[in-house]
């Protein structure tokens, strides 16, 4: 288990990822994230006690419990919060408030922000700074999609690339798509 105070999955460049709603597991939902390399770097198992995160060594990072639980644990303890704004109809907009529990100078905030149906997401910090960014993935070559399976995620730098996985995941679960 990796330490809820030393997450150290960052870069010092913005990192652009491939998230194909697929696991490598057979029989098995999740699924699995390639670096601008071709590296797989995370994968994520959907089990019936909730949602693992896993690194490229295929160690559990994060734990995602039931959604209605909004609790999210790194095996040391509660590493975040998530509490999802109520929706106002007709505005088709997915807002979800996030709080870190694991930092000792005070708590963090993050939101994120999706369109119903869509799959669009930002993450951004509490100053509005997109942070990251998950959109439907085109082809380099005519900007073709290449399906609705297959996404891209942006990671700005210096950002915790786990604690963005583990966002995205916990969106994943709450539009019931993991």
């Amino acid at each position: 288990m990796i330490n809820s105070s030393c997450h150290e999955y960052s870069s010092s460049e913005r990192e652009v990822f491939t998230v194909w709603m697929k696991s490598l597991v057979i029989s098995s939902n999740g699924c699995t994230v390639f670096n601008s390399k071709g590296d797989n770097v995370f994968r994520v198992d959907n089990y019936q006690t909730g949602v693992a995160l896993k690194s490229c060594s295929w160690t559990t990072m994060v734990k995602c419990f039931s959604p209605s639980n909004e609790r999210f644990d790194d095996g040391v303890g509660e590493w975040f919060k998530v509490k999802r704004e109520c929706r106002i109809p007709g505005r088709g907009m997915i807002t979800c408030h996030v709080t870190l529990g694991c930092n000792k100078t005070g708590n963090c905030s993050y939101k994120i922000v999706g369109l119903q149906g869509k799959q669009t997401v930002k993450i951004t910090d509490r100053a509005g700074r997109v942070l990251a960014e998950v959109m439907q993935k085109q082809s380099q070559a005519g900007g073709v999609s290449l399906g609705d399976d297959v996404l891209s995620l942006m990671v700005e730098p210096q950002i915790d690339q786990s604690l963005i996985m583990a966002l995205v995941i916990v969106y994943g679960m709450i539009n019931h798509k993991l």
